[in-house]
């Protein structure tokens, strides 16, 4: 689904059915150098259990045309004119990495709006290594390289996983080339500096009001489960549930264990 937002074509998933504002609906935002794709097998079972999904491509990003945006707040913004646009009067947010902050600061923003919240991956602060920086700035191939093996637990996943055909180190680094293909203004530098800038996070998540579920990998070395010591004490109320035999790719490593807990949680 195409959606003018501030001028410009942004494209929204909707998991295989028509989206229908009238549903409840959760709105799934992707992480750094990333596009919808990554929520395929989550968002299409949404999609035809009960809610209308809008899966996002950012500006810059997939099929969303504009220049990237330069900070979280400007992304919220953003999600906050793409709600209007679709006619969202409530939903639930679920963030991935990047994509987490966005939610993040988009519930402190318009919490009357929100029904629930869902950070997967997620950490704050979120900084972001000098190295990685200036990778990707200036080669974002290493970059590419450091994030997918950082994000997986193992750089040879068992035969068929998640099923077979699948392969999930390739797919994830097919996946950043592409948007450096479609997109050379430096996503993944311009979306690094938006994440190691952010400083609002722990204002916005002492604001938070609404159910809340914090979904980490065990073994994520990008978004480690202590970085998010500061959302958790800031927001006494969420659920944190943490995967086992899990990096910083959720939804590419334990794809039905994301999709139950989201799922559940959604639902109650």
């Amino acid at each position: 689904m195409l959606l003018n937002v501030l001028g410009h074509d942004a494209y929204c998933y909707t998991g295989g059915k028509d989206f229908n504002p009238d549903l409840p609906t959760v709105v799934f935002i992707h992480g750094a150098q990333n596009d919808h794709s990554v929520w395929i097998l989550q968002t299409r079972y949404f999609a035809h259990h009960g809610f209308s999904v809008l899966a996002v491509d950012l500006p810059g990003h997939g099929r969303s045309k504009g220049t990237a945006l330069t900070s979280v707040e400007q992304m919220s913004d953003w999600l906050i004119a793409l709600l209007d646009a679709a006619g969202v009067r409530q939903a639930s947010l679920i963030g991935h990495s990047m994509g987490s902050l966005i939610a993040l600061e988009t519930c402190s923003r318009i919490k009357d709006r929100i029904a629930k919240l869902m950070m997967v991956g997620t950490a704050y602060p979120m900084k972001v290594s000098d190295t990685l920086l200036n990778a990707a700035r200036d080669e974002e191939q290493v970059a590419i390289d450091m994030v997918n093996i950082w994000s997986h637990t193992s750089i040879a996943h068992k035969p068929s996983c998640p099923a077979p055909g699948f392969y999930v180190m390739g797919g994830s680094q097919r996946l950043m080339q592409r948007i450096s293909k479609i997109n050379p203004d430096k996503v993944f530098y311009t979306d690094f500096s938006a994440c190691n800038a952010y400083a609002n996070g722990e204002q916005a998540a002492q604001a938070v009001a609404c159910p809340t579920l914090l979904l980490m990998g065990k073994k994520d070395m990008m978004t480690p489960p202590k970085a998010s010591a500061t959302l958790t004490k800031a927001i006494p109320h969420a659920r944190v549930t943490t995967l086992e035999n899990c990096g910083h790719s959720l939804m590419a490593e334990q794809p039905d264990a994301v999709l139950a807990a989201l799922y559940s949680f959604a639902k109650a």
